[in-house]
Formats: structure tokens, sequence, C-alpha cells
């Protein structure tokens, strides 16, 4: 068996944020794999570790040297190896030179009838101690989404770099980081531990255990939750853990230990989203309810050390709570002495975006556009009164104290408050629902009015910034358009809404033009808007697990009614692994690709010169009335299969028919019927574009 030892290396830093921690741990294990390949080091396994003041990574079994290579280096043809009197030329030793050669070690071997000089190469492996060495390059490596500088240094790091270990087993790996030289010394807990000298690298977890660090997250986060669990059964409470604020509060401590602590009831007067979002945002605590769902006076946290005094840690939060929770209340009464109307005002001091306008300009706009879309569902008075009230004041509640402190309560204030100044519940509740979805994983809106209003905002958002020519790039996108536009097709595929799409984006690029606030040509916008579109529509089939081809077929023709379009690409995805669906896709696109050779100037029946062509004729004319109702119903399985009809019959007609007859007049007919076939299909989707499993 090789010979082999362990190694670890650990960077000490100042806190680093907990947002950091995730993606510096996962770049450190790949980074380090990507490395170990490249320099041909066998081992076993990878262990990556991170916590606010280390990275570290143990690797186990390194082998002890590069394995020995050999291997054919290949060189210039003979023609260019030899001159014309047999003798080596300058190409062939300096070729054999460059690979530690001399030209008596060259032979030929013919690839494709050319001979090529060759050598063999061995490489002897080098010591893995000093390839070690050079692992610096990989912690430098490591990116941030922000870093400093310290002292008088060129070195840009997320934190200042305060050691450095580097083992190979029970010895020292010399390298130096920013004046840091690597040891075998780390130190513990801050304020609970003291400094180590690690004898070899697999002791590392169990050595910073004894100094109060658990260097493992997913260990940290074990021992929260346990902890959590624990109060829950104790105190018979509902603790309700958010995914995102454990594995914030997981990267904030090096030695987890949970506790909870208590706040006035009279807080409790204060709305239960404002409580939480205060506990959450500022203090990183866990709310705490009752088994029937109800908010409690109390909060859970996590310390960041272990249990001696920790009533003391728990009143000492307290206080701080304590006013953070005066300040909301207060920020909840002060509120109240205003009004909708008063608040409406001063949207018109704040600019939404330089180019479109102040959010009042916004505000105005989205109420036409809810005016709109309720026109276009069709929407009885009393919801259409309340979609346009909910658009009237939808923002009112961005100018509160309490959303300037707690931006992430917007629309929620506005629920709560507008209850409070008299509105309906509708309305009231379409002011919150109208920016959902908030996030990927939200949910829609549940009524009527939050989905139009929703809409509405979220297109003059995104139809305005591509007007004006602000259209995201890669990781930029600043006003979250890729989010809102799926967040649009969300809301119309969710309620099943029988709306164009197209239509609605072109009254939305109407408004912009009327105002003029567009800077770029309308046709170019409209290409923009329609392609920005389809592609958020792909991404949503392709999360249905609708195949790419399947999709641009579907969308050949634009999104259209998209409830409809994505039932079409659900059938179609069955329709394409059924073997009985395979003449008819056969003809169908046999009709799609000849009908392009001509256009539909009307079918002369008395043209027609033989059976096949008056049979394709008139099955077609009955097919037709009811495939359309079929697709006017929104049934795309009984659509396709109405058009299937067609097959045996359009199969016949080419069998018996030259459709480019050099007779110009029949040939123009039979294009012309082709045609109408041809468009009715493609109103359906464009079948040419799918790779159908028959055929491959």
């Amino acid at each position: 068996m090789a010979a082999t030892s362990d190694v670890l290396f650990e960077i000490g830093l100042e806190e680093m944020p907990a947002r950091f921690l995730n993606d510096a741990q996962q770049q450190l294990e790949t980074k380090t794999k990507k490395w170990l390949e490249e320099l041909r080091l066998p081992y076993k396994e990878i262990s990556t570790f991170v916590t606010p003041r280390r990275l570290a990574v143990v690797i186990k079994d390194v082998a002890t040297k590069q394995p020995d290579i050999e291997e054919e280096a290949k060189g210039p043809a003979r023609k260019i190896a030899l001159d014309t009197e047999g003798n080596w030329s300058k190409a062939a030793i300096g070729f054999s030179k460059g690979q530690g050669k001399v030209v008596d070690d060259i032979y030929f071997r013919e690839i494709k009838g050319i001979e090529y000089a060759y050598v063999n190469k061995y490489i002897v492996g080098l010591s893995t101690f000093q390839l070690l060495q050079n692992f610096k390059e990989v912690i430098l490596s490591l990116t941030f989404p922000k870093n400093m500088r310290w002292g008088d240094l060129n070195l840009r790091y997320a934190r200042p770099i305060r050691w450095l270990v580097g083992l190979y087993g029970t010895d020292i790996i010399p390298f130096e980081i920013a004046g840091v030289h690597a040891d075998r010394k780390s130190f513990g807990h801050r304020f609970l531990g003291n400094s180590i000298k690690l004898d070899n690298p697999l002791e590392y977890q169990e050595k910073l255990k004894s100094e109060f660090v658990i260097v493992s997250p997913e260990e940290r986060n074990k021992l929260i939750l346990e902890g959590i669990e624990y109060l829950e059964n104790k105190k018979n409470w509902d603790i309700s853990v958010d995914k995102e604020l454990l594995n914030e509060v997981k990267h904030l401590v090096e030695y987890p230990t949970v506790f909870f602590g208590s706040f006035s009831e009279e807080f409790l007067t204060v709305p239960e989203e404002v409580l939480i979002t205060s506990m959450k945002e500022h203090q990183r605590y866990f709310p705490v309810k009752s088994k029937d769902g109800k908010l409690l006076p109390k909060f859970v946290a996590v310390r960041n050390g272990d249990d001696n005094f920790i009533e003391t840690v728990a009143r000492g939060n307290e206080k701080v709570l304590k006013a953070r929770l005066s300040d909301a209340r207060f920020f909840f009464e002060e509120d109240q002495k205003q009004s909708i109307e008063k608040n409406l005002e001063k949207l018109g001091r704040m600019v939404f975006q330089e180019k479109l306008g102040t959010i009042a300009e916004k505000v105005d706009r989205v109420v036409k556009l809810t005016r709109s879309i309720c026109n276009l569902l069709d929407l009885d008075e009393t919801t259409t009164y309340n979609a346009v009230r909910a658009a009237e004041i939808s923002k009112f509640d961005l100018v509160t104290n309490m959303v300037n402190e707690f931006t992430e309560l917007q629309g929620i204030m506005g629920e709560k408050y507008a209850t409070i100044f008299g509105e309906n519940k509708q309305v009231a509740t379409a002011i919150n629902e109208h920016y959902m979805p908030r996030h990927a994983k939200d949910q829609l809106p549940s009524s009527i009015e939050g989905s139009v209003v929703s809409i509405a905002d979220k297109l003059d958002t995104i139809i305005g910034c591509l007007s004006v020519g602000i259209i995201p790039s890669g990781s930029q996108d600043p006003y979250a358009l890729r989010r809102q536009a799926l967040g649009i097709l969300q809301i119309v595929n969710g309620n099943k809404w029988s709306i164009n799409l197209e239509s609605l984006f072109r009254t939305t690029q109407k408004l912009y033009s009327e105002l003029n606030i567009a800077t770029r040509d309308e046709q170019e916008i409209k290409q923009s808007i329609d392609e920005f579109f389809n592609l958020r529509a792909s991404f949503i089939l392709k999360e249905d697990g609708i195949d790419q081809d399947i999709t641009e077929a579907v969308l050949t023709s634009g999104i259209g009614n998209f409830a409809y379009t994505v039932e079409k690409a659900k059938v179609l995805a069955i329709k394409k692994q059924d073997e009985s669906f395979k003449q008819v896709q056969e003809s169908l696109v046999r009709v799609l690709n000849i009908a392009t050779k001509g256009s539909d100037t009307g079918v002369n029946k008395d043209l027609f010169e033989n059976e096949q062509e008056r049979i394709l004729y008139e099955t077609y004319h009955d097919v037709k009335s009811r495939y359309r109702e079929a697709m006017n119903n929104l049934n795309a399985l009984e659509s396709i299969d109405i058009l299937g009809e067609l097959s045996q019959a359009i199969y016949d007609f080419f069998e018996h028919t030259m459709v480019m007859s050099e007779n110009k007049e029949l040939k123009s007919n039979r294009l012309s019927l082709l045609n109408q076939i041809a468009q009715d299909v493609l109103d359906y989707s464009d079948l040419t574009k799918i790779l159908w499993k028959q055929q491959s």
C-alpha cells in the first residue's frame, strides 16, 4: 500500500460576515479538489470547515508524492524533422531538447499516412510536501462579496489574516501570506478559549472543541436545532425555524448555546409581522408561538459561548429587544396619525427611477393598466372598483415610519394601515398581495384584485425599464425584472386566465409611448419585451419538465394565452412519447414544410383533379370548426386529437397528388389548401421544431 499522510490548512481571520461563509466553504472545497487533481495528487477525502473566524480544510490520506508517469511526446513530421540529406533539422533538435531528450531518442510513428517524430518521457513525481507549499494559491484565489485591505499591505481579502496553520502529518508546511507564516498554532474561542498546538491534522476538530470552537457548521446547526427542540418540548411552545435565519445564526457563532427571553405583553398590540421582523432582522431571534399559533411575548436566541451566566445574557438581550420594540410601537402609533391621502401626496417627491419619474407617476400608470386588465378579463364592477382603488393607494405605506425602518414590510403594513383607515378587506388585501410573489418560493396573490394590481405594477416596472434601455445583463438586474416577469407569468398561469399577453404588452408599451417616456425605437422595444418574456416562459416550462424543443414549438408565435400554452406543452410532451402518434405528427409536419413554398390565395374546388384532393378538402372543413371550438375552449388534448383526424387524408393526398405541379394554377390551389391547414396547425404549435421520439 502506497504511503499517505493527512493535511490541514487553516486560515484564521477577523470575524467575517455570516453571509460570506456558505460560499467561502464551497469555494474552498471545490478549488482544493481541482488543485489536487491538477497536481495529480491522490487522496481519500476532503472535509472543509468554517466559523466566523476561520476557514479550514482537512485532506485525508494524501499520497506522499505524485505518481511517476511515462508519456509519449509528439513532435514534427518526418519531412520537417529531417533535411533532404537525412540529417536532423533544427526543429527536431529543438523538439528533443525541449523534452529533456537528445535526437538519438527520437523515433517515428505513422498517423493517417504521415510519419511524426516522437520521444518517450519519464517524469518523476514531485514530493507532496514540496507541492503543498503552494497551497497559498488556493487561499488567495477565494473570492468574497466584499474585500478589505489592512495595514500597508496590497492584499485584499475578506478580513485581515491573523494566523495560518499548515500541517503535513506532524510537519509544518512552510508558506506565508501577508507577513503571516504558517505554524501549528491555532486559536480557540475569542473569549472562552486558549491557543492550541496541533500535532496532526486529524485532531483538529476535537482540540478546537475543547477550546469552545465547533468548526463544523453542520454540527453547529444540529446543536441549535436540538436546543430549540428542547425548549419547545419543555415549554410547550411552537418555535418556527426560518431556514435563512438558522443559516445566518450558525455562522455568527463558534460555540452555540440556545437560550430564551421575554418581552412585555404590552408590545403585542403592535402587528405580529412587525414584532417578528424586528426580532429576526435586528436581533436574529426566533419568535415563539403557542401551539394554537398565537405569538407569545418570548424569543429564542443563540449565544456565542457556553451556558455560564446565561440568565444575565438573557436579561441583556431583553433590554436590547425592549428598545427595538419600543421604537416599533412608536412608529406604529405615529403612522396612524397620518392619512392615506397625505401619504399619497408625499409620493410625488419620491423618485422611482430617473427616466421613469416619481412613484406617484408610477402609481398613475399602474391605475391605468389595472383598468385595462380588468377590461380584458371582463371583471364585474365591484371587483374592478376594488382593484382600481387598491392600485391608487398601493404605495401609500412607502412613506410610513414603519416601512422606512423595515423595508421588507412594504405591502404588509399597507394592508394593516388600509384596514385601520377604513378601506374594505378586498382593497387592503390587494395592497399586500400586489408585491407577490416577492421571491422564487413565495406564494401567489390569493385574490383577483391582488393578482390584477400585481401584474399591472410589475408590467409597468418591466416595460418601463426596457423602454428606456434598462436591460438586465448577467447578474445585473437592479430592478429584479426577471423575477417580476416570472411573477406575471406565474399569476396568469395560476389563475388560468384567458388573456393574450402580447396584447397586454402592447397596451403597456403604448402607454409609455403616449406619455413620451420611451427613449428607444418602438419596434426595438417590442422585440426586447417579447424576447425577455419568452425567456422567462421558457424557464417556467423547463421547471415543469418540458423539453426545450417542445418549448420552442409552443412559443414560436409568442406566449399568447400562457395558461393554455403550458397545457399544450404538457400534451405534446405526452404525445412525443406515444408511438401511435407517429403518423399524425409526420403528416402534419409534412404539411407545414411544403406550405412554406406558397401562400393562401384561396381554394377552388373545381380545380381538384383527384378524389384525394376532394377528401382532404372536405375532411379539413369538417375538422376545422370542431378544432377551433376546442381551441376556443382551451382544450389542448382535444384540439390536437381533432387535428390528428386529418392524418390519413393528408397521407393519401400526398400519395396521389403532385403539389408542385407545372400547372401554376393547380400548384397555387394545392398550396392554398395546405396553407390553410398549416395555419391551424401553427395556431397550436410549430410541430417542425419538435424532435420526435419516433424519429430518433
